[in-house]
C-alpha cells in the first residue's frame, strides 16, 4: 500500500516498460505519480494495445436478471439490506423465464442471475429450477448469489450454471466487520474462499471484485490483484474476471466512505489490464455512459447494458406478489402504497441506481462505432457436453 502511494516517476516509467508486470509494478501504476498526464497517456496506450492483442476488437455483452431482493444480511451499503424498508419480491420460475425471454429478444445470450441471500426464498432447489428452465435457451448462465458449500454448488453446475460472481465488497477486514452487522455475510473468510469452492464444483468462470467506495481504493486494488494471482495459480482451468465496480446510490442513507475519481478508475482499469493481460475486465451500468464509452477501447472486455436491478424490472413480473419489510419483518401495504407499487413505474425496489440507461441495441451500436464488435454469444454448453 505504501509503495502505491509513494512511487516515483522513474519507478512508474520502469514498471510501464516492463514486459511482464509484478504486483510491485502494479502498485507503481496505480500510484498518484502514474495518474499524471505524462504517465497516464502511455499507460492507456499500452493497455489498449494489450487488449487488442489478447482479445481482438470484441466486447462481450451480458444482462443481469434479478430473481429476488429478499435478504437476511444487514449490509450498510446495500439497497437489499435486511433493515431497509423496501418493496420486495421473489419471482416464480415462470416469471424468471418471462424476464429472460424479454432479454433474449434484445439479443442477449449471456445472463447473470442475481439474488439476495435468503434461504427461505432463494433456496438451492429454487436456483436449480431457475437454471434448468433457462438452460435450453441460454448458452451462458452465471450466478451472483449467497456463498455456498462445494456440494451445494454441484447441482447448480449440473443444471446449467457455468459462471459464479462473488464480490468481496471490501478486503479491509476492519471496514468489512463494521459494514456487515448481521447475517452469514459477516464471515469474511467464508466469503473470500467462495471462488475456490465454486471452482471445485465445476464452474468454468469466476468473477471477483471489491466495491470501490468502502475502503481506500488503492488498498482494495492491491488486495484484489493478489487474490486474482492466487486464483490463477490454484483455479487455473477457470477464466477469471475482475469487475470495475463503484458504489452507487441505493435505498438507505449510506454514503461512500472513500472516493475514486473517473480519472483514477481509468488508471486502475489500465493497470489491471497490464498486470493481467488475459483476465476479463467488467464494466456495468453503474458507470455513466460517457465514462463507459471512453473506457471501452482501453481494456474493458465485458459490459452490461439496458440493466434493471430490481426483480421483474424487464417485464413487470411479480408485482402482484410485492410486500414491504421493515427490519426484516413483513409489513402489509396500505391501499395507496399498493396502488403506487402496481402502477406505471412501480415494482420491487432495486439494489442500486444505474447510471447508463441506454438500451442494449444503442450500446451495441456504440461499440461498433468505436471500431469493435459486440459479441452476444461466445460460449455454448454443447462444447463440454
Amino acid at each position: 500500500m505504501r509503495r502505491a502511494q509513494t512511487a516515483s516517476v522513474a519507478a512508474v516509467q520502469a514498471s510501464l516498460a516492463s514486459p511482464r508486470l509484478t504486483l510491485a509494478d502494479f502498485a507503481h501504476l496505480i500510484s498518484p505519480a502514474a495518474g499524471e498526464p505524462t504517465a497516464l497517456e502511455p499507460l492507456a496506450r499500452r493497455s489498449q494495445a494489450t487488449t487488442r492483442q489478447r482479445f481482438g476488437k470484441v466486447v462481450r455483452l451480458f444482462a443481469p436478471l434479478y430473481l429476488s431482493n429478499e435478504c437476511i444480511n444487514n449490509c450498510k451499503y446495500c439497497g437489499f439490506s435486511r433493515d431497509n424498508a423496501i418493496l420486495r419480491v421473489t419471482l416464480s420460475v415462470e416469471e424468471v423465464v418471462r424476464e429472460a425471454a424479454a432479454l433474449r429478444a434484445q439479443g442477449f445470450r449471456n445472463l447473470l442471475l442475481v439474488a439476495g441471500e435468503h434461504p427461505k426464498f432463494v433456496s438451492h432447489n429454487y436456483l436449480r429450477d431457475c437454471l434448468a428452465a433457462l438452460h435450453a435457451d441460454w448458452p451462458s448462465l452465471s450466478l451472483e448469489v449467497g456463498p455456498m458449500e462445494t456440494e451445494e454448488y454441484r447441482p447448480l453446475v449440473q443444471a446449467g450454471a457455468d459462471g459464479l460472481v462473488v464480490y468481496q465488497e471490501t478486503y479491509d477486514r476492519a471496514v468489512y466487520a463494521d459494514l456487515h452487522t448481521a447475517g452469514p455475510k459477516r464471515n469474511f473468510d467464508w466469503r473470500l474462499e467462495t471462488p475456490e469452492r465454486a471452482y471445485a464444483a465445476g464452474f468454468r468462470r469466476l468473477g471477483i471484485s471489491p466495491l470501490y467506495g468502502l475502503a481506500d481504493w488503492r488498498y482494495e486494488a492491491l488486495a484484489v490483484a493478489a487474490h486474482a494471482e492466487y486464483l490463477q495459480r490454484h483455479c487455473w482451468k477457470a477464466f477469471l474476471t475482475i469487475s470495475m465496480t463503484r458504489l452507487r446510490p441505493c435505498a438507505g442513507e449510506f454514503q461512500p466512505l472513500t472516493q475514486i475519481s473517473d480519472r483514477e478508475l481509468v488508471q486502475l482499469t489500465c493497470a489491471f489490464r497490464l498486470l493481467f493481460p488475459d483476465v476479463g475486465l467488467v464494466l456495468s451500468t453503474r458507470e455513466p455512459a460517457a465514462l463507459r464509452d471512453g473506457l471501452l477501447p482501453l481494456g474493458v472486455t465485458l459490459i452490461s447494458a439496458g440493466s434493471h436491478t430490481e426483480p421483474g424490472g424487464y417485464t413487470g413480473a411479480g408485482k402482484e406478489h410485492l410486500h414491504k419489510t421493515e427490519h426484516g419483518r413483513i409489513v402489509e401495504l396500505g391501499a395507496s402504497e399498493w396502488a403506487a407499487a402496481n402502477g406505471a413505474g412501480g415494482g420491487a425496489t432495486g439494489q442500486f441506481q444505474i447510471a447508463d440507461e441506454r438500451p442494449a441495441p444503442e450500446v451495441a451500436d456504440l461499440i461498433r462505432r468505436l471500431g469493435c464488435e459486440p459479441v452476444w454469444k461466445d460460449w455454448d454448453a454443447a462444447l463440454t457436453a
